[in-house]
């Protein structure tokens, strides 16, 4: 069931820190007539109770990772910060987040951040993991026209939907939103690519829709890949194509000592000349990998040795549109 959730009347919780003081600069926007937006994949941001229609298991108290509702409060803390710190002196316009179990996961994040005035939207897939994709939207300047909930048909097998969000900025700029994790790499890239095709070809009827109506729309698609950086959507452009690195982060996720951008973001014409896209690359996201030397994002598990400091195995990605 689709839930749209909005920060009212909530009871404070305690956060961390550093997220506490970003909530100081809250309601005086700094850089007025932009606005930023965030996707970020939170690696397997599980609730601590059992879904019957889950394969859920192993993030049980009983489970491989020891899942608690400690440590899942704890998970929800952590994503709340990168948020704050990627907002800088505003609040993020939109986030679009992946692995995402639930709706309890989304009112639990909700409450690490009590002081944003965000609402969200989620709805359950039938991904067989049971992690969905989310969109958590600034309720004061970002209003909702439109939302639906696209399937991508992989006859027996199944995956996360692509969540399309239609809405108005205080600008009066009609934005199309489109979220989405795509089909893994499990099995073999190749012989997955067909799964990630047929994802893409619902995003291409989607937009060429969008388009038909109104060439200059605003669209921008932000997700999970889970393969490399490539413009091969007709009407949009992939701002991560060519995207200058550094010597130690070069890219979102990092495999076995290469990096690559798993996280990108898809743009119409009409809204490539207005925006710029980077990897969020903070100190606190990354540690040491001494494997494989340089630096890693700085995950929650590695393997089963858990790490209460620790995020993801993505780094977020921001996009600023003006």
């Amino acid at each position: 069931m689709e839930r749209e959730a909005y920060n009212t009347g909530l009871k404070r919780h305690t956060i961390k820190t550093v997220v506490t003081v970003c909530l100081f600069f809250i309601g005086v926007s700094f850089t007025y007539g932009q606005y930023r937006i965030v996707s970020y994949n939170v690696e397997n941001f599980f609730d601590y109770q059992h879904d019957t229609l889950k394969n859920d298991s192993d993030f049980l108290a009983e489970g491989k990772y020891r899942w608690t509702y400690k440590r899942f409060s704890n998970k929800a803390e952590q994503i709340a910060r990168v948020i704050c710190q990627a907002g800088e002196w505003d609040v993020p316009l939109l986030v679009g987040l992946c692995e995402i179990e639930n709706d309890m996961c989304m009112k639990q994040l909700r409450r690490s951040m009590t002081n944003y005035p965000y609402g969200y939207i989620h709805k359950e897939s039938p991904d067989e993991r049971g992690i969905d994709v989310a969109l958590m939207y600034d309720s004061l300047r970002f209003q909702i026209l439109d939302r639906s909930a696209m399937r991508v048909d992989l006859g027996e097998d199944y995956t996360r939907d692509i969540l399309y969000v239609r809405g108005c900025t205080r600008e009066k700029d009609t934005l199309h939103v489109m979220v989405c994790h795509l089909p893994s790499m499990r099995g073999g890239k190749q012989a997955s690519e067909w799964k990630r095709q047929r994802a893409k070809e619902v995003i291409q009827n989607k937009t060429d829709s969008i388009l038909n109506q109104r060439t200059d729309a605003l669209i921008m698609v932000m997700w999970d890949m889970n393969s490399d950086a490539k413009n091969d959507l007709r009407g949009l452009k992939n701002l991560m194509v060519g995207m200058e690195t550094n010597n130690t982060i070069r890219g979102t996720h990092k495999w076995r000592g290469e990096w690559s951008y798993l996280d990108q973001f898809y743009v119409s014409l009409a809204m490539y000349a207005r925006c710029d896209a980077r990897v969020y690359s903070a100190d606190f996201l990354t540690e040491d990998d001494d494997k494989y030397l340089g630096k890693r994002p700085k995950r929650t598990w590695q393997g089963y040795r858990y790490d209460s400091e620790g995020y993801s195995d993505h780094l977020p990605i921001i996009l600023d549109f003006k």
